[in-house]
Parts: structure tokens; C-alpha cells; sequence
């Protein structure tokens, strides 16, 4: 028997101790392991963490309270703590050439959380306790603190509309940054399907938002973020940017000038879990003057840090930082628009006619099914994707009339641009095959021998390509 390596040893030794408490999770994970080897994972927001990602967050990390910053904490004891978010924060700042990083959010939401609530501080809490010569925040008095709230109040954002590709934190009425914000969206041209610049400062000259927001969820193209700086300046708006989707193609090089958010932005947010293959989690980069708002997020919008997904996002980032990386970022493109060229000559009908990123949005209604019920199909025959709106979908945003696909996983495991067009083949033929049925925007109908057939397909595609070689569980 060849003797195992350190990471089945480490992985096999951590599913014996859970196995001995509760073996049910135990299985669940070794199955999902199974699962991703054997699925052709096609959803845009996954990835594939490194082993040395993963197993930095099963650690005893996780038992400390670190409320605060480095170096002033509400909890004793903290020293490898401040250690552990000063090395993630040090390697984040390089990564993206940021002046300052802030490694403390749980998720993307969170992290927008915490950028909308800096900007309304230093456009508002700010200049409004200067009136009373820097008081502090707690010693307002009540009447101080109801003349506060009412400034607070009403502040405008514009963000990317969800049909056109706007993530839900960017204003969408449901969640938080609706109801906080008298918000208002800008969508897409109609004919192009990609962001109509001169209409978007037009909007913005009419509303004055404080804060505009750039980035997306669901947009194919990229995104001239120094034009929109250009549009915020004119307005005197704070312009923030949401690149929790195409953060590993800034770290990677792919985006560069007008296209890098980075140095056209006040204040910058990701997720680390996406194209940067990090732990599940969020960060905020921005320019010194908004550090010590966002320093803030706890406990400003955030609780405790968690300083075990901390640890992973450094080793992440440090990840990110290697040569191998930016040739990573560099495939998911080629791959991403080598499957929009497989799609669009089998007659696939895509948002904007094809990407420029990582992400390709095909339009299913041609099909004569809804999102949900070509995701479902799929998914029964082993492609994982997720429904998604396209601009003005007259299926909504549940059943929807939308496929989001994306190449950052499946980039990961080594496929490349040929697999690209026999995966187009796939989808294809699923969708082909697939019928609604009667009266349903759900329910569907497609041969079992078929979607049998293309999930065995799947399988052989991924054979040449496995997943976590170095992990044998046994």
C-alpha cells in the first residue's frame, strides 16, 4: 500500500474524529467531495479552495473573541489573532495594490454592509460632529443623536439593476441596502445588452445619489470603471465598486487600467470564496481617508471577527500572489469565452452576444422553458449551473428565463478550451431536449436515458481532470 500523503492524512484523520461524534456529518462530507469529483460544476460564485485553505479554518482559531483592530481589542488574549488579520490584511493590500485592507467581513453582504455604512459616516457622521467641534459619537446628546438619524436618512445610492446583473446588496429593494437607501437603478442597453454609459450619467446628473455603486452579479462584460468615476465625480456621489465575482481577474491581471477597480474607486468590496479561491468570506479595500470608518465594521455592522476564516484568507491571498495564479486567471477567461463561442454556434442565444469575464448568461426562453426548469434539467443531467434573471425577464426573478454558467471551478481542475465547446455540446442537448410541462414554470420533461446519458458524459469529461488528487479518503 503507497503511503498516504500529508493532506489524505490530515483530511482522513478529521472525518474519524467528526465520524466519532455524529457520523451522519461525517458522511455528508465525504459525499460532498464525491459529489463535486463526479458534477461538472458550472456556477459562477463557485470555487475550488486549496487544502491548505480549508484546513487552516478547522483550528482552534475559532474559539477566540476578537472584537476591535489589530492592537485594540474588546477580549484578552488576542496576540496570534492580530498576528493572523495583520498577515491577511499585509497580503490583501499587496495582492490588489490597495492602500488599505480591512479582512474582517463574514460574507460579501457583510462587507457591502460595512462599505455603505463607512460612506454614510464620512459623508455624514463625520462633517456633522465637526459642527460640534469633534465631539465623540457617545457623548451626543438625545436631541443630537434624532438630528443625526434624520441626516442619516433618505441618503440616494444608484446601483446596477438584479435584471441587468446587479447583485440584490445594490439596492434591490428586499434586502438591506433597499430599505436603508432611496435608491434607484441603472440597467442596460437594450440592443447591446451591455451598460449604456451616457445614459448612466444622465441618470445620475438627474438623481445625485451619494453613493454609485459598480460591479454585478450576472453581467458578462467588463466594466469601465474610470468612466464611472468620471460620472460620480460630476456628481459628487462616493463611488464603490462590488467585485466579489471578478476579484480573482483584478488579482490575476486581467483586468488592468479603466478596467481595474482599484485605483478608480473610493472603496472596494469582494467576497474571497469566488474567482479568488479563498475561504467563504468578504473584505474591504479602500483609500485611507474611509480606513478609520471602515475599521468600524465591528461593531458597526459586524460581530466578532471570526479569526479561523481569517487564517484562510490569508493563505488565500498569499495563494493568489504566485505567478501560477495569474495564468489561472488568465484560463478562466479564454475558457469562459471559448464556452460562449460553443454556445452561440449551436444556436444558444446569450446576454450581450457573449463575455468578457468569467461568466456567460444564456437566454433559455428560445427553448421554450424558464430558468428553473432548464436548471433542473441540467442538474439531473450532471451540470450544475443556477437560474438567473436576464434584462427585463418576463419570467421574473424565481422562475426567471436565464442560465448563469461560469468557468472558475471547472478552470481550477484543469479543463480547458476544448472541453469548453464539448460542454457547450452538453448543455446544449439538455436544453434541446427539455419541454415544459403543461401549465408549469417548474415542472418539465426530459428523457431519463438521455439526461442519464449526458451525466455519464460529464463523468468521463472530468476523468482526465480530478479533483483534490492529493486527498485519497479512502
Amino acid at each position: 500500500m503507497p503511503e498516504l500523503n500529508a493532506e489524505s492524512i490530515a483530511f482522513r484523520s478529521a472525518l474519524d474524529v467528526v465520524r466519532s461524534v455524529e457520523p451522519r456529518i461525517a458522511d455528508a462530507i465525504a459525499q460532498e467531495l464525491t459529489d463535486q469529483r463526479e458534477s461538472l460544476k458550472l456556477i459562477a460564485s463557485e470555487n475550488y479552495a486549496s487544502p491548505a485553505v480549508l484546513l487552516a479554518m478547522g483550528n482552534w482559531l475559532s474559539d477566540k473573541y476578537a472584537e476591535g483592530t489589530v492592537g485594540r481589542r474588546f477580549y484578552a488574549g488576542c496576540q496570534n489573532v492580530d498576528i493572523v488579520e495583520s498577515v491577511a490584511a499585509e497580503h490583501a493590500k499587496a495582492l490588489f495594490g490597495a492602500p488599505y485592507a480591512y479582512v474582517q467581513p463574514h460574507s460579501g453582504i457583510d462587507a457591502n454592509l460595512v462599505a455603505y455604512w463607512a460612506i454614510l459616516a464620512d459623508r455624514v457622521e463625520v462633517p456633522y460632529l465637526k459642527k460640534f467641534e469633534k465631539r465623540q459619537i457617545n457623548d451626543l446628546t438625545d436631541a443630537e443623536w434624532a438630528e443625526l438619524r434624520q441626516a442619516f436618512g433618505n441618503q440616494r445610492l444608484l446601483g446596477m439593476s438584479l435584471d441587468a446583473g446587479g447583485h440584490l446588496t445594490h439596492g434591490f429593494r428586499p434586502n438591506i441596502s433597499g430599505k436603508m437607501f432611496d435608491q434607484r437603478s441603472y440597467g442596460v442597453d437594450p440592443a447591446t445588452g451591455q451598460i449604456d454609459y451616457a445614459a448612466l450619467r444622465e441618470s445620475a446628473k438627474e438623481f445625485k445619489p451619494a453613493v454609485i455603486v459598480g460591479g454585478y452579479s450576472a453581467y458578462p462584460r467588463k466594466v469601465n470603471f474610470a468612466k464611472m468615476r468620471e460620472i460620480a465625480d460630476e456628481v459628487g456621489a462616493t463611488f464603490m465598486v462590488d467585485m466579489a465575482h471578478f476579484a480573482g481577474l483584478v488579482a490575476g491581471g486581467v483586468f488592468t487600467g479603466d478596467y481595474n477597480p482599484i485605483p478608480h474607486a473610493h472603496i472596494v468590496t469582494t467576497t474571497t470564496h469566488k474567482s479568488l479561491r479563498g475561504p467563504r468570506g468578504g473584505a474591504v479595500l479602500c483609500q485611507p481617508e474611509l480606513a478609520p470608518q471602515v475599521d468600524r465594521g465591528c461593531p458597526m455592522v459586524l460581530g466578532g471577527p471570526l479569526p479561523h476564516v481569517m487564517a484562510a484568507k490569508a493563505i488565500a491571498f498569499a495563494e493568489a500572489r504566485r505567478p501560477e495564479f495569474a495564468t489561472y486567471a488568465q484560463q478562466i477567461v479564454a475558457n469562459s469565452q471559448a464556452l460562449a463561442e460553443g454556445l452561440l454556434k449551436r444556436g444558444v442565444q446569450l446576454v450581450s452576444g457573449g463575455t468578457d469575464n468569467h461568466l456567460v448568461l444564456l437566454d433559455v426562453h428560445p427553448f421554450g422553458i424558464t430558468g428553473r426548469q432548464a436548471e433542473q434539467a441540467l442538474l439531473d443531467s450532471g451540470i450544475v449551473t443556477n437560474r438567473n434573471a436576464i434584462p427585463n425577464d418576463p419570467n421574473g426573478a424565481w422562475y426567471t428565463s436565464g442560465i448563469r454558467v461560469g468557468t472558475p471551478a471547472l478552470t481550477s481542475r484543469g479543463l480547458g478550451v476544448a472541453e469548453m465547446d464539448q460542454i457547450a455540446d452538453l448543455i446544449h442537448t439538455v436544453l434541446g431536449a427539455t419541454t415544459p410541462a403543461e401549465g408549469s414554470k417548474a415542472k418539465f420533461n426530459l428523457d431519463p436515458s438521455l439526461a442519464d446519458r449526458i451525466s455519464k458524459q460529464a463523468t468521463e469529461l472530468l476523468a482526465p481532470f480530478p479533483l483534490y488528487p492529493s486527498v485519497d479518503l479512502g
